[in-house]
């Protein structure tokens, strides 16, 4: 029953996590706007839940177990490749942050979250009510 229950939440659930480190990425993003040099980063959310959804998450690594008695596991040094931003104006100290489209993805990005969240919600509760006797 547990399986089902996850593969029912698994699509939601990679999205929202997507949707969590994107919203890091480009706070990191506005965060250094007056870094020089900083370079801005995104990533492509399509292809990364496209890619999350079909077991192909990027780098992950198989770890070396020294016993039979240890979980075989492996680690995830990123969710997604990460990109550089095109600048859409040069900047005198090489910074390629614009604090307007930053702003803009940002808040998009909270609201699809937000939606995820909603839907998500909603999903659990159903599955609760069909559990109810």
């Amino acid at each position: 029953m547990a399986s089902k229950l996850d593969g029912t939440l698994f699509a939601g659930q990679q999205a929202l996590t997507l949707r969590a480190h994107r919203q890091q990425v480009l706070a990191g993003n506005i965060a250094n706007a007056d870094t020089p040099h900083y370079q801005a980063r995104d990533f492509d959310f399509a292809t990364a839940l496209r890619d999350a959804l079909a077991g192909r998450s990027e780098g992950n690594l198989n770890l070396v177990t020294t016993s039979e008695r240890h979980f075989q596991g492996s680690a995830d040094p990123g969710m997604v490749r990460l990109m550089y931003r095109q600048a859409s104006q040069a900047s005198a100290d090489g910074n390629t942050v614009d604090m307007d489209v930053e702003r803009a993805q940002f808040a998009e990005n909270a609201i699809y979250y937000e939606a995820g969240m909603s839907f998500l919600s909603g999903k659990v509760k159903t599955l609760l009510a069909a559990l109810q006797p």
